[in-house]
C-alpha cells in the first residue's frame, strides 16, 4: 500500500489510474528478455521505464515498444533511472530517452 502512494507522490502513478494485473508479468518477462541497463550496461536494480509515461498513456503501460531497461545503481555515479528517464526529476518525461541511452552507453562504453 506505502508502494502505491509513494509512486504516486513521485508521479507515477496518477489518481484514477491503476496498475494492471498483468503489469509484474510484463514487467519480469520484460527483464528476463533485457536484463542489461541500456545506459551504463549495468545488471543490478534494474528497473522497467516506459517512455510514453504510465500517467500520460496508460493505454502502453503493456507495450513492449513502450520500454527500456534502465538501472537505479549509480554506475558512474548516476542513476540512469532518474538521469536518462526522467531528466534528474520523476514528474519530468525524457521524450528522447532511447536516444539519449544509446548515445550515453557509446559515451561510457568507451570511459576507461
Amino acid at each position: 500500500m506505502f508502494a502505491k502512494w509513494i509512486e504516486r507522490l513521485q508521479g507515477r502513478i496518477p489518481k484514477g489510474h491503476e496498475r494492471s494485473s498483468e503489469w509484474e508479468d510484463v514487467r519480469n518477462a520484460w527483464v528476463a528478455a533485457n536484463p542489461v541497463c541500456a545506459v551504463c550496461g549495468g545488471t543490478k536494480k534494474l528497473q522497467v521505464h516506459h517512455l510514453a509515461p504510465f500517467h500520460l498513456a496508460p493505454e502502453l503501460e503493456l507495450d513492449q515498444n513502450n520500454l527500456i531497461t534502465l538501472c537505479t545503481r549509480k554506475k558512474y555515479g548516476i542513476n540512469c533511472h532518474l538521469l536518462i528517464g526522467h531528466l534528474g526529476n520523476f514528474r519530468r518525461v525524457n521524450k528522447d530517452c532511447e536516444e539519449d541511452a544509446k548515445v550515453w552507453c557509446a559515451k561510457l562504453s568507451k570511459k576507461p
